[in-house]
């Protein structure tokens, strides 16, 4: 669908107002709004599945915006962003999955990867990728498509600020969610510190892309320029992190 070229001066309450009065500026509260879809994108733990490019995640990204614009009530007195971000991210998915981004081999060889990691872990008491190469049966290439993989399996939800039109960041803004979190999961204290240790036993390097990524809000290229390697490798290096997180707790809740 095309938007049509539009140009205004109005104020963000007045494009609202005309829109919830008359039904007209609906293409001028989609363009203002288009910069929360690269936002969004541009952090999420997705690469474009073959046939597709980023521009056509943006693309799907837009459907979700008209809908929010769409079906968005500003009487109800929320922030546009905070209920648009979710239904961004939404139709994004909902895309992807029609393309069939993460095949059923692919899911098979990440759980055969979590399984080795899983096992190595509990024998050897490490993760070492050597051990878990050898455990799968892989060379070092497939090895490292795999954490690629399993990296793109794990997209994850935004807590954080959102942008505004200009590109700045609102912050009263924040994005909630609805669904269970893993915070909401995690009252009993004990499971908190069981958490925090398997943080603190992750290799270095796994724990620094970790906290950038979840804690610092930074995109996989911002990451690849801070550790010093391309955004494939922090790819994958998030992907082994998840799984070696994963892996320490199963370790811990079953001793």
């Amino acid at each position: 669908m095309t938007l049509k070229t539009v140009k205004t001066e109005k104020t963000e309450k007045e494009l609202w107002e005309e829109y919830s009065r008359t039904g007209n500026g609906r293409d001028e509260l989609i363009l203002k709004y288009l910069p929360l879809i690269k936002y969004v994108v541009g952090r999420m733990a997705v690469t474009p599945p073959q046939g597709l490019d980023f521009e056509d995640i943006l693309s799907f990204g837009v459907f979700g915006l008209m809908d929010a614009v769409e079906k968005f009530d500003p009487e109800k007195g929320f922030v546009f962003q905070t209920y648009a971000i979710p239904r961004i991210r939404g139709a994004i998915l909902d895309e992807l999955r029609k393309c069939d981004w993460f095949s059923r081999t692919g899911r098979e060889k990440v759980q055969k990867f979590n399984r080795a990691m899983e096992k190595v872990l509990r024998d050897k008491g490490e993760t070492d990728d050597t051990l878990i190469m050898s455990e799968m049966g892989v060379d070092a290439e497939e090895y490292y498509e795999i954490q690629d993989l399993a990296s793109r399996g794990y997209i994850t939800s935004l807590d954080e600020a959102t942008p505004l039109d200009d590109g700045e960041i609102s912050p009263e803004a924040n994005i909630p969610d609805e669904r269970e979190t893993a915070a909401d999961r995690l009252d009993d204290e004990s499971d908190k510190q069981m958490l925090l240790e398997a943080i603190e036993e992750l290799p270095e390097r796994e724990r620094q892309m970790l906290s950038l990524y979840y804690y610092e809000g930074l995109t996989l290229k911002e990451i690849g320029k801070v550790m010093g390697v391309s955004e494939s490798r922090v790819s994958q290096i998030h992907g082994k992190g998840l799984g070696m997180l994963r892996a320490i707790l199963r370790t811990k809740m079953n001793a």
